[in-house]
């Protein structure tokens, strides 16, 4: 019996190790932990990155293109520039046992995919980045509902404080919430409970293995919008595609970078920078302006956000030594299920 137990132990803390992995596009081995100041320049460089990403297809839809075109597009790029995993990878980066995990990963990213490139059409790029910082706060309710997972007060606190965050942004009176702002919701709702399905599915494959599946899978569905509203991209919008492209890859990769070389909580803090980014980047390119609401909102949202992420850490790692101290104890009791 404490044999069983033993190896029950021993499996929980290994699926816990896994679930707490980052989600990186490449190795990332080099860059573990190496240190605070190169955590925080790989995080705020990813801001930056996403901020372009937006811009970049501003500019495209401005040329005359739908925004479910440029998503076409833009997820056809990401499985061109994902193909040299294939390289080193082969037929094993295909297979999977959790395909319908997948499935359901796949049509939420769709939904918030979709939602915020047309947003993108309508609000400013800083009000969609603002109201984008509810991403972890729309995860947490996802755990509670789909996973059962128990939060105490402090967490539901930091709940609602977010959500009064979006309030001050969203200001629901008069005509102040229209179609972009609703898109700009459900693109951010959507995209928390996305990271729900992602924490399960590190239980069962490796961060590359998701990345390029999900992918894959968007490419062909993304096309089923697109057809509706095509219009064949001109040679002028070939260089803001190329910066789709590069600007979703390598700011993953930098984020990716980032969370590899310092504490998740200290990474998370910089997330933030996002903002001002995406505020100058949509000024300087469209100038476009948000008003001092909408920053004292933003920066209510992401301190709730980085409280509850932070505290989910915490309890994690709690939880990790607490499987790892009765490992040990079975070991000692029973040398023989080591």
């Amino acid at each position: 019996m404490l044999a069983v137990q033993s190896r029950r132990v021993r499996k929980t803390v290994r699926q816990g190790e896994i679930a707490d992995m980052p989600m990186p596009l490449f190795r990332t081995s080099a860059f573990e932990k190496s240190g605070p100041i190169a955590g925080v320049f790989w995080v705020t460089l990813s801001m930056a990155l996403f901020a372009g990403l937006a811009a970049f297809a501003r500019g495209a839809m401005n040329a005359g293109l739908h925004p479910f075109v440029i998503l076409f597009i833009r997820n056809c790029l990401a499985v061109a520039l994902l193909s040299p995993l294939l390289f080193w990878r082969g037929a094993e980066l295909f297979r999977s046992e959790a395909l319908p995990l997948y499935f359901g990963r796949v049509a939420m990213s769709f939904v918030s995919m979709m939602a915020w490139f047309y947003s993108i059409l309508l609000i400013p790029i800083g009000e969609l980045t603002a109201i984008s910082f509810l991403g972890p706060l729309f995860g947490t309710l996802g755990a509670i509902f789909f996973l059962g997972e128990r939060v105490r007060w402090r967490r539901w606190a930091a709940l609602v404080v977010g959500f009064t965050g979006a309030m001050i942004i969203l200001r629901p009176t008069g005509n102040s919430i229209g179609l972009g702002q609703i898109c700009a919701l459900i693109s951010t709702m959507a995209g928390g409970l996305t990271a729900v399905l992602v924490k399960q599915l590190t239980s069962r494959d490796d961060p590359d293995k998701i990345v390029y599946i999900s992918n894959l899978m968007l490419a062909p569905l993304s096309l089923i919008p697109a057809l509706f509203f095509w219009t064949t991209p001109g040679a002028e919008t070939v260089p803001l595609f190329l910066g789709i492209g590069l600007c979703a890859v390598l700011g993953h990769v930098a984020l990716v970078r980032g969370y590899a070389a310092t504490d998740a909580s200290l990474a998370q803090t910089f997330e933030f920078s996002k903002l001002p980014f995406s505020v100058a980047v949509g000024y300087a390119a469209f100038g476009e302006v948000i008003d001092g609401l909408t920053w004292v909102g933003a920066a209510i949202i992401f301190a709730s956000a980085v409280y509850i992420t932070n505290r989910e850490a915490k309890l994690r790692r709690e939880a990790k030594a607490h499987a790892l101290a009765q490992a040990e104890a079975l070991k000692a009791k029973v040398p023989s299920a080591a």
